[in-house]
């Protein structure tokens, strides 16, 4: 639940890549809340036509769905440059989608490698190279990628997936230098463990669970929605003066 309105965003176009399901439908649907003209990518079809029709039906307007794996960056750019016809230059940027596989070092291949970065870092790159001219037209934009606390804690079971989180905050403060003359912001979100359902059907377990709560300062689990609020800040004129940071939404776990 969106806990503040945000009346600048109402109106922007957002573009949402991973917008089907977990994190990404929170921001779909925080964003459509606050009266933005959203769009969204994501691979699995099903999923986000049952978002859209649900977000339809409870708010009165439809997010703009296309499928796409965003490792195919041409069919990625594609996808944007139809983003602009239906909807106008993108005021919003949110590379949210990401692949959690996990993985041990001496299992994986290069070719296993390449598809990791291709796609948790090198999306992150070309979607922001994609909209920077209908930002710099407008005077103004948002960049927001989203990244995991995992780069943080240099947690193990996935050494491809932390290295291109961690490439995330770096790319965002590189960005944030090269695009601060022309007033576009770029923000790194970092989630801790959010509660979805993909990390409850695959990784969550009840001695997990505890461990993460006895690591964090805040003892309660954390939700999409808790991200989705924080994304709406940082898309939002309210946070004009933040560039190049990282906002961490990990109740404290150290």
């Amino acid at each position: 639940m969106s806990i503040c309105n945000y009346s600048d965003l109402s109106g922007a176009s957002v573009f949402i890549t991973g917008g089907g399901s977990g994190i990404g439908a929170a921001f779909v649907k925080a964003f459509i809340k606050q009266g933005a003209k959203v769009s969204f990518v994501s691979l699995d079809a099903d999923n986000a036509t049952s978002l859209c029709d649900s977000i339809e039906q409870e708010l009165g307007q439809r997010p703009f769905f296309q499928q796409c794996d965003i490792s195919d960056v041409e069919k990625l750019m594609a996808c944007l440059a139809t983003v602009e016809q239906h909807q106008g230059a993108v005021d919003v940027l949110i590379n949210n989608a990401a692949r959690d596989t996990r993985h041990t070092l001496d299992e994986l291949s290069p070719e296993q490698w390449d598809n990791s970065l291709n796609t948790n870092l090198r999306p992150h790159f070309f979607t922001a190279q994609a909209v920077a001219k209908g930002m710099k037209n407008l005077g103004y934009g948002s960049i927001i990628n989203v990244g995991s606390n995992s780069s943080m804690l240099g947690l193990s079971g996935y050494p491809a997936y932390v290295a291109a989180k961690a490439g995330i905050i770096g790319l965002s403060k590189a960005l944030a230098r090269e695009l601060g003359p022309s007033n576009i912001r770029v923000n790194s979100l970092i989630p801790g463990w959010v509660m979805t359902e993909r990390q409850k059907e695959l990784w969550v377990t009840p001695e997990a669970l505890e461990e993460c709560l006895a690591q964090q300062c805040l003892k309660t689990t954390i939700s999409e929605e808790d991200c989705a609020n924080s994304a709406l800040f940082l898309a939002s004129k309210a946070s004009a003066m933040i560039t190049g940071q990282a906002l961490v939404v990990d109740a404290g776990r150290v």
